[in-house]
């Protein structure tokens, strides 16, 4: 099994989701993924990554929960294609979240949008593992939501800055 890093690379430039390349397509009114199915991507340096939702046909999105563990950094992931979108939920621990070189310091409870098209790394210098939720839309449908970053990504961040 390939490391999550090259299979991130790998389904990003195909522009498609890591799910996608793990699952073939289902496509039925309900898809039940019990646990000990779901496919789950591990690295030797001490975090994961469970992919929660099927690969539907026609629909570029990913749900996945990742646990990181102390002291772990799981590195810097590609851009995806113009009008991606990321979601990110916090479930425990503290995450430091870099976006475009942007430093984030998330926490137990803690959400964040950001557009897709950037490269991300995740890191948790701390001593507690860190779990959270990601949601990611890698949709053909690019510019439909009027989600061109660029046009703002300056302002956002002379605006948020660190945190």
């Amino acid at each position: 099994m390939p490391s999550v890093l090259v299979l991130d690379r790998i389904a990003t430039a195909l522009d498609t989701s890591i799910a996608r390349l793990l699952d073939e397509e289902q496509a039925a009114p309900v898809i039940l993924m019990r646990r000990n199915k779901q496919h789950v991507a591990r690295e030797a340096s001490g975090w994961e990554r469970r992919i929660l939702s099927p690969a539907l046909p026609g629909i570029e999105f990913e749900f996945m929960r990742t646990t990181i563990g102390p002291r772990v950094d799981a590195g810097a992931f590609s851009p995806h294609a113009p009008g991606s979108r990321e979601y990110l939920a916090m479930e425990s621990g503290t995450l430091l979240l870099m976006i475009d070189s942007v430093e984030y310091k998330l926490s137990a409870g803690d959400s964040i949008y950001y557009a897709g098209d950037c490269v991300d790394a995740f890191k948790n210098p701390w001593n507690k593992p860190c779990i959270y939720y990601l949601a990611m839309d890698v949709s053909p449908n690019r510019h439909a939501f009027g989600l061109d970053r660029r046009a703002h990504s300056s302002k956002e961040k002379r605006t948020h800055g660190r945190h």
